[in-house]
């Protein structure tokens, strides 16, 4: 092909024939050629090919290639992530890297200390740890001296591979033997992996020695928050508190990374004020908060219930300029909504929408739980159906919402239209601990006969029933008095292999005391002593506060013995069952006495082994030493219920 030659040197560039490039070819500067694969590269549309044709070009003419725009151009093929055209960018620079001339004379420029480090940093970024040490000595081999930038990509290597003492000790000892001083960057990459790796005493030494001027450079607001964020992480609040106090004394003004990292770890403790005396002292000097300051801080009034402060917060936000977006409308619709606040959380809901902020899975959610709740269930489905006609696909979650919601609401066959539907659009079903919430809570309200049909439901659509399940519809039975059928839900899980727990029999036996069944809650107690669960804690309390209810007094006191020798530990509730027993049962003397033995131990009582405690010295006359115990409750730190 022959050489057009024009006032401004050209370069002939081929493209060849692709679905991204379908151009003849045309003659251009090497800069332009350059700039235009610069851009290609960066968009993701130069293949291999293309890169060396380029190449080809730009060896083959007399023109001379400026070194910055090819540095340029090796940068961006390097640093450009996996594409149809090219997935692996690296590999192509280093390709291109090895054709380059390693003499002068050529139009293409030998590589330069720029062109070493630019490959080193992009090796560095793609944590290829061994090809950066290989390539650096590759580099020393060239003859070229060693200059900060890249020694601080060494740094940062070392760092990445947990290397952090090699780090150290070079950039304590080697850096110098390599001509070099190190700088604030230097000292900042140490500082950051040793943070990494929770060493931040460490890097506080380091931090300390910049601030000496031993290191020849000043600590900046990088190295002191680098440092404020390694103890935030390792939960050291304190050390934390006083280095950002020590940092601003030292001059250094905290930035919005620094603000923002102390008013997260407040929020996440529950000190939402204090981070907010925080963020205005920051504000007034100077400090310009940006979303995530706003989304931590209405976070954190939103978790404590704030609601005041919060909307206070959002419209000082919205007033400075700055533009809520999705996260931050979640955040405000969920703390309404948890707050019962359904109609509030649904106009923020609409605003949001009007301020052209779509919403998602996690906003549609919130609404359609807070109607559940409310038991707005028209109102809930609207939600549900508008939030599939966006285009927002409901998950397990509101889907599981809103089965809760019918359930608890006395609509279970659209809750069991909502399970079908489930299966049919490919989701998997809410799980076992989602059913037997919902058993718990309607045995929990007595409406045993709406979670038996949940069990049904369950089990027909092959969820198995765990000892949870079993034991909640135990309980429910027990709680309207139905002894038979509870014990026949025993009798199945049973069956089915599932093993009965302390719970159950726990359950079991109170219930057959309420349903003043004594002698059949004894005969499940001596049975449980021979099975794998054995009697606990609150067994014995059950037997014991069910026999002083019946009057039979001896048979508790029997059992208080026997509880006694074998070894099953004591609670105050025990003690609080006995205490009132006795009293109960005519023997308030006893009560006394026992009293007495108990406080000679020291034990430790609560208000209520007080009250039962003080009626009964009344009851036997000794009205002086109630009247002191009574008078000595405040300085036991308790307090008199009326």
């Amino acid at each position: 092909m022959s050489r057009l030659h024009s006032s401004a040197p050209m370069l002939l560039l081929h493209r060849r024939s692709s679905s991204t490039s379908t151009s003849l070819p045309s003659r251009q500067a090497p800069h332009v050629a350059l700039a235009a694969a610069t851009e290609r590269a960066c968009s993701g549309t130069l293949s291999p090919q293309d890169a060396h044709e380029v190449f080809d070009e730009l060896l083959h003419q007399d023109t001379p290639v400026p070194a910055g725009e090819l540095n340029g151009f090796l940068a961006a093929l390097a640093r450009a992530p996996a594409s149809t055209a090219c997935s692996d960018g690296l590999s192509l620079a280093f390709a291109l890297f090895n054709r380059m001339p390693r003499g002068d004379g050529a139009p293409v420029p030998p590589p330069t200390v720029h062109t070493y480090g630019i490959l080193l940093d992009c090796c560095c970024r793609a944590r290829h740890q061994d090809l950066v040490f290989a390539f650096f000595g590759r580099f020393l081999r060239a003859g070229f001296k060693t200059n900060i930038v890249i020694v601080n990509t060494l740094l940062k290597v070392l760092c990445h591979a947990k290397r952090t003492d090699e780090a150290l000790d070079m950039l304590l000892h080697r850096i110098p033997d390599l001509g070099c001083v190190p700088d604030a960057i230097s000292y900042s990459t140490v500082i950051k992996g040793l943070c990494d790796g929770s060493r931040s005493q460490h890097a506080l030494e380091l931090l300390r020695m910049m601030a000496k001027q031993e290191a020849g450079c000043s600590p900046d607001v990088v190295s002191y928050t680098t440092v404020i964020r390694g103890f935030l992480k390792e939960g050291k609040f304190s050390t934390a508190s006083n280095l950002f106090h020590e940092m601003v004394q030292q001059g250094v003004v905290p930035n919005v990374v620094t603000y923002n990292s102390m008013i997260d770890v407040l929020c996440k403790r529950g000190r939402s004020k204090e981070a907010r005396q925080i963020l205005d002292c920051g504000i007034q000097k100077g400090l310009k908060p940006d979303i995530v300051t706003y989304s931590t801080m209405l976070h954190g009034y939103a978790t404590e219930g704030s609601l005041v402060d919060m909307n206070n917060l959002y419209n000082l936000m919205v007033g400075r300029g700055v533009v809520p977006d999705q996260y931050i409308f979640n955040i405000l619709i969920s703390a309404h909504a948890k707050c019962g606040l359904v109609d509030e959380a649904f106009l923020i809901f609409e605003d949001m929408q009007k301020q052209g902020v779509k919403p998602d899975v996690v906003t549609y959610l919130a609404t359609i739980d807070a109607f559940c709740r409310k038991g707005r269930m028209n109102d809930a489905i609207q939600q549900f159906n508008q939030m599939i006609n966006m285009g927002v696909r409901p998950d397990v979650q509101t889907y599981g919402c809103l089965i809760q919601g019918y359930c608890t609401h006395g609509d279970l066959v659209r809750a069991k239209e909502l399970v079908h539907e489930m299966k049919e659009k490919g989701i998997r079903y809410p799980g076992i601990m989602f059913f037997n919430s919902i058993i718990n809570s309607l045995c929990k309200e007595g409406r045993v006969t709406d979670a038996q049909h949940i069990f049904d439901f369950m089990k027909h659509i092959g969820e198995k029933p765990d000892v949870i399940t079993f034991n909640s519809l135990i309980d429910g039975y027990c709680l309207v008095g139905k002894m038979q059928k509870a014990c026949r839900v025993h009798d199945d899980m049973v069956s089915i292999g599932i093993q009965p727990n302390a719970i159950t029999y726990n359950t079991l036996i109170d219930g057959y005391f309420k349903a003043g069944m004594v002698d059949a809650a004894l005969t499940l107690f001596r049975e449980m002593s021979d099975m794998a669960a054995k009697p606990n804690t609150l067994t014995y309390n059950i037997i014991m506060d069910g026999l002083f209810k019946a009057g039979r007094t001896v048979a508790a006191k029997e059992m208080f013995h026997e509880m006694v020798k074998s070894g099953v530990r004591f609670s105050i509730y025990t003690y609080n069952i006995i205490l009132s027993g006795h009293c109960k049962n005519g023997c308030a003397d006893e009560a006394v006495m026992m009293f007495d033995k108990l406080r000679a131990m020291n034990l430790k009582f609560d208000i209520t082994s007080l009250t039962i405690i003080i009626d009964a010295m009344f009851k036997v006359g000794r009205i002086e030493q109630a009247q002191n115990l009574f008078a000595a409750i405040p300085a036991k730190g308790l307090k008199v219920t009326e």
